[in-house]
């Protein structure tokens, strides 16, 4: 089984993904965090390789990722490469969304180069938006909802989607 929780920066896919694992009896990957753990933290690739090479090496992770399965948790831009976008047509796919109401208090951490504000937090949702809705499977907004009852409902998805598929 692979899911894969995709959707703009901050939305809460790593918090979703490690309790949906949790919830699945599936093994959890942020393809964030294994990039953070081999080549250091993603705002430094940017700053002293640029966007070009961070993005190669996202590639190379989240194919590595997808191989191994599980639920998987992408970066917001993971879903920009056409060979990503491809290798999704396997997985079941969740689009995490959330309101820019509530965006302010998650993005200011300093982790994420391409969202230093609500403004370009806004731009960067409106012009991926339409790629992640032709990707997803399913979809969740964390604005307001507590989280055990987001995973509670991707689970019960998930679990439908096996029992059909089988």
């Amino acid at each position: 089984m692979t899911v894969v929780l995709i959707g703009p920066p901050a939305a809460g896919k790593t918090r979703v993904g490690k309790r949906l694992a949790r919830s699945l009896g599936e093994t959890f990957i942020d393809t964030d965090a294994v990039i953070v753990a081999k080549y250091g933290p993603i705002s430094g690739i940017f700053a002293e390789r640029g966007e070009e090479a961070f993005r190669a090496i996202e590639r190379d992770v989240v194919a590595e990722a997808l191989a191994l399965g599980g639920v998987v948790s992408f970066g917001g831009g993971a879903v920009l490469d056409p060979r990503t976008q491809a290798d999704l047509a396997a997985a079941k796919v969740v689009l995490l969304t959330v309101s820019p109401e509530v965006i302010a208090a998650r993005i200011n951490d300093g982790k994420r180069p391409l969202v230093q504000s609500v403004e370009s937090w806004r731009a960067l949702v409106e012009k991926r938006m339409p790629l992640y809705e032709s990707l997803a499977d399913y979809r969740a907004d964390t604005s307001r909802r507590p989280i055990t009852t987001i995973v509670d409902e991707i689970a019960e998805w998930v679990q439908e989607q096996e029992r059909t598929q089988a």
